[in-house]
Order: structure tokens, then C-alpha cells, then sequence
């Protein structure tokens, strides 16, 4: 995964390569700072404003808000801004506080020819002297490691307002998370013998009914608990659902000691499931024992049905 300190190499190849005919994007990172990164110079065609853009997999470049430099190669004018979709509009948007003393980018540049919509972060004018890029503001010239700051500033922004939205019931978000993984615990029950828990745990069954999934507690029911095959410790199941890594860990720790406490296993383990790994999860695994976690994957394939 690229580091920040890495990234401007990448910002330089970018700049040059618009001034190019080349279309290629497949030299450029996928990912950075947990979030997937995407590159454009056009479809087939040279695009008239090229741009890098970061994203979280729930969204899309053409359904969805995310940091993302476009450059108006025409001007010379390559903006870090908040971008919002313009194929289609993304039921949520940016936290109002973070755009609340932001320009737009129509505001900036007179008839922009894209994008005009999007909130601009920071400018800058790129400078180019043979295959070497710097950029400057108010022909001053700005330091790689103030545009790598600034960089790291707006990703910060946006997972906070991302954040905003999964902890908001009605976004469209939440709800889409919050649906899928709702269908992913039925699943992994339905499967339990196919995936790599049923080659390691046993559900619990009581009197001839299912007792694991939404297993009773006091303190709420446990997303799926199992019990080890090998030395029968308990095992607690959270899938993270339309809440923050903090709050799921923390709810995995509640239930894990509630296992210590009402079942005397203090050896239980946790597992989390979750569409993708983030720094919070890394930290606390460091300091809550005997978590792991698990992440999944949704493929979908189309068959022509023939009767």
C-alpha cells in the first residue's frame, strides 16, 4: 500500500503523463490510506479534465463524494477538492460542517468545463522543467511535504464524514451496508459447513433448534457463537454492520466477557467480519486478545437463463 511520502511520485507521473497521449493508469496504485485510488486520463478519448480520486469501496466515481485532484490542464490549474459525482447524484453528500466555508469550483474558474459542482480543498499550478514537476501557489512554491499534508488533511475529512454517515441510520450508506450484512450472517449460517468457520467451529443447538445465531445474552443477542472443535472454547461472531470499527470492537469485548463470565470459558475468543480491514481494527487487535478478523467478498455473476 503507498505511504503519504510516497504518493507526490506518483502526483509528478500523473501531471506529466496529462500532458501525454497516453490512457495507461495501470502503473498507479489501487489502494492508499485504506481507501481505493482510481485514475483517469479518459475512455478511449482524452479527457478534458484527468483526475485521481479516493474512495471507500461502498461507493462509486460515478455514484458517490470523495477527495480527488482534477487537473484543468487547459489553465494549468490542478485542484485537491471534494468531489461529488456528476453521472449520478449521491443520495449522501460531504458533512456540512466540512464544506460549510468552501468554494465551489464554478466559483473559482469561470465555465469550468467538469466538475464544476465539486468544492475546492487547496490549488495549485504545476510547474514543469524537463520530467520534473513542482507546484506553486501564488508563484510560491509549495513543499512535497505540504502537498502530502494536504492530502492526508482532506482523506481525514473524508472518513470522517463517511463516519457521520454509517453511524446515521438513514443514509444511503448505512442502510446499503446494513442490508448486506444482514444477508451475510443468514449466509454464513446457511454455509456454515463450506467456509473456513465450519472447518474450525460447531454451532450450538438446543433441543433440536439453532441456538448460535442471534445468541441471547442480557446485555443483546451475539451475531453467531460457536464453540471450537478442538478445545471446545467459545467462540463470538460480530459482523461489523452499519456502526464504526470502535463500536464493534467494543461490542465484540462486551460479549466476550460476558462469555467469561456467565459460561466461565477464559479462553473465548472473537472473530469480527467485515467488508474491509481499517487502521482501528489493526490497533485494537493489538490490545484486545484473542480477536481476529475476517473479511468477505461479494461476487456476482449474470446467466442467461434458457428454457
Amino acid at each position: 500500500m503507498t505511504s503519504s511520502f510516497e504518493f507526490k511520485k506518483y502526483l509528478d507521473k500523473f501531471i506529466l503523463q496529462c500532458h501525454s497521449d497516453s490512457l495507461k493508469t495501470s502503473e498507479y496504485p489501487k489502494e492508499f490510506q485504506d481507501l481505493k485510488m482510481k485514475v483517469s486520463f479518459g475512455m478511449g478519448v482524452k479527457a478534458y479534465v484527468p483526475w485521481i480520486c479516493f474512495i471507500t469501496p461502498e461507493m462509486s466515481v460515478s455514484n458517490g463524494y470523495y477527495p480527488v485532484y482534477l487537473y484543468y490542464r487547459d489553465l494549468n490549474i490542478l485542484t485537491l477538492s471534494f468531489g461529488l459525482s456528476e453521472t449520478n447524484e449521491h443520495g449522501d453528500t460531504w458533512a456540512s460542517e466540512i464544506l460549510s466555508d468552501r468554494k465551489r469550483i464554478d466559483e473559482i474558474i469561470e465555465n469550468p468545463r467538469r466538475y464544476g459542482t465539486s468544492y475546492v480543498f487547496k490549488n495549485y499550478m504545476p510547474k514543469i522543467v524537463g520530467d520534473k514537476v513542482s507546484y506553486l501557489r501564488d508563484e510560491v512554491e509549495i513543499s512535497p511535504a505540504a502537498i502530502e499534508n494536504d492530502l492526508s488533511e482532506i482523506i481525514n475529512l473524508y472518513k470522517k464524514s463517511v463516519e457521520i454517515e454509517v453511524k446515521n441510520e438513514t443514509s444511503s450508506i448505512s442502510t446499503g451496508l446494513f442490508y448486506m450484512e444482514k444477508q451475510l450472517e443468514d449466509f454464513i449460517i446457511s454455509n456454515w459447513e463450506k467456509t473456513e468457520f465450519g472447518q474450525k467451529y460447531d454451532l450450538i443447538y438446543g433441543d433440536g433448534e439453532l441456538l448460535s445465531q442471534q445468541f441471547k445474552t442480557d446485555i443483546g443477542p451475539i451475531d453467531i457463537l460457536a464453540i471450537d472443535k478442538n478445545n471446545k472454547n467459545y467462540v463470538v461472531i460480530e459482523l461489523k454492520k452499519n456502526q464504526t470499527s470502535d463500536d464493534t470492537v467494543g461490542q465484540l469485548a462486551r460479549y466476550m466477557g460476558w462469555i467469561k463470565e456467565h459460561k466461565k470459558d477464559f479462553a473465548v475468543r472473537g472473530i469480527i467480519v467485515a467488508g474491509q480491514f481499517d487502521k482501528k481494527l489493526n490497533y485494537a487487535m493489538k490490545v484486545v486478545p484473542n480477536i481476529e478478523v475476517f473479511l468477505y467478498q461479494v461476487n456476482f455473476s449474470l446467466k442467461e437463463y434458457k428454457n
